[in-house]
């Protein structure tokens, strides 16, 4: 019979710029702070008995080479009989350390485990292939920071191998978004960022970070770097577009390339007994699928990989679908306009992109603690796992989770435990990834 998975815990370390604060990092240091910040927040735990550590990490070109995961449960002084596996989905490589680890424990392979990611891409190096013959004088050198490098021309000529910021201006010509929508977008997730990074709301899940500060000493650094205060729509105007000319995608309407690690508690209903433990939330379960993108309807490989799940995706979820050959990936972006100022009120809010691999984990945390002061009810959160397919702008890289509590579940007719509530409108990919999570709260009587 399955068991249930439960997050027990979370914690991520500040976002860093590119070339900012945490660019003297490395990411395998980097990803040993969340790990440390777990054990510590968690002594009743007996730490050799945690049975795996999964971190998702997608470039692996440089320091984070060789199983980052091992290396940094290593560093932070977890005991070397634990094992760990470094998952790469690209930007849904956090996501899928989280499957992975609540896969195992629903199977009884497993009853401890932590997910995590980390990415630095300030560090992220220059690669350059072999000579392909004795004496070549021709050499190509590629930025891993981000796109692809070692392109196989098969795969360029079927599929195309755009950036995220290129098809950002694929989706924002076809779909006819414009860049006064897409300014007015990022200045609102900035707002929105700010204004939660001073209520104090990422206190409680983030853990400070000392930073080699050379005379003067290390440097604490525990708030997110990426979120501007000074952000205005007319600067936002006055920012070029580097990726295509007329074009509409920006430094300051695209995704944020950024550093950070965070870390995730899992455990067995046994595990959660034992070392007394306070469950966050339960994952129901995790579903991923590709497909071709002929029509802005809903993927059904997605819906039969939930539906093997405990749970279903609302009827209204919609998604795009994969890029045919000579079609560029692109997302259902005319609901998505429409419907930004009535129901994004999560969606780019707290502002901005987590490192791509951990951003998945952001996600989840951000789900898990809604659901907690729902007192109830379930969400769902999605993940687009293409490096090539990401569409740069904060409206077309929409995560939206709409659960409903106790109440609105009785007055929704949502009885069903499965259910996972909300809408989920999601930019296109070669893959799309879901994961559903439920509170373990019981309903108040009152509803």
């Amino acid at each position: 019979m399955a068991r249930d998975a439960y997050i027990c815990d979370f914690i991520r370390t500040p976002i860093g710029r590119y070339g900012g604060v945490l660019a003297k990092v490395r990411p395998d240091n980097l990803a040993t702070i969340p790990l440390k910040a777990l054990v510590e927040r968690n002594k009743s735990v007996d730490w050799s008995k945690l049975d795996e550590v999964y971190f998702g990490c997608a470039n692996q070109a440089g320091e984070d080479n060789r199983n980052v995961a091992r290396m940094a449960l290593l560093l932070a002084g977890l005991p070397n009989s634990i094992p760990g596996a470094t998952i790469n989905r690209l930007c849904a490589s956090g996501m899928e350390a989280i499957g992975m680890a609540a896969r195992a424990i629903k199977a009884g392979e497993i009853e401890l485990a932590i997910a995590g990611g980390v990415e630095s891409m300030s560090r992220a190096p220059f690669v350059m292939g072999k000579a392909e013959e004795a004496f070549a004088r021709k050499a190509e050198i590629f930025d891993t920071t981000i796109g692809w490098r070692f392109i196989n021309p098969l795969m360029k000529t079927q599929y195309g191998v755009d950036s995220m910021p290129e098809t950002g201006e694929n989706v924002a010509e076809e779909f006819q978004i414009s860049r006064e929508d897409q300014d007015k977008f990022a200045l609102r997730s900035q707002q929105r960022a700010v204004a939660a990074q001073q209520r104090g709301y990422f206190a409680a899940e983030t853990v400070a970070v000392e930073v080699p500060g050379g005379k003067a000493g290390p440097v604490k650094v525990d708030k997110d770097e990426h979120p501007r205060a000074d952000t205005t729509l007319e600067g936002l105007a006055k920012l070029k577009t580097p990726f295509r000319n007329p074009g509409t995608v920006t430094a300051g309407n695209a995704s944020g390339v950024n550093d950070g690690a965070a870390a995730m508690l899992l455990a067995s209903e046994e595990a959660v007994k034992k070392y007394g433990l306070q469950p966050r939330a339960r994952v129901l379960g995790q579903a991923s699928a590709g497909g071709r993108r002929k029509a802005r309807r809903r993927l059904p490989q997605l819906r039969r990989s939930a539906a093997r799940g405990r749970f279903r995706l609302a009827p209204s979820a919609a998604f795009a679908r994969d890029p045919p050959p000579d079609e560029r990936p692109a997302v259902c972006a005319d609901e998505a306009v429409r419907l930004r100022h009535q129901h994004l009120a999560r969606a780019g809010d707290r502002g901005g992109r987590a490192a791509a691999r951990i951003e998945g984990q952001e996600n989840r945390r951000r789900r898990a603690r809604r659901l907690r002061a729902r007192a109830g009810g379930f969400a769902a959160a999605a993940e687009n796992a293409e490096r090539g397919a990401h569409p740069a702008s904060r409206q077309r890289r929409l995560r939206i989770a709409r659960g409903h509590g106790p109440c609105r579940r009785r007055q929704h007719h949502r009885a069903d435990r499965g259910q996972a509530a909300g809408e989920l409108l999601q930019s296109a990919g070669f893959e799309e990834a879901v994961l559903a999570l439920s509170t373990i709260r019981p309903v108040p009587a009152s509803c």
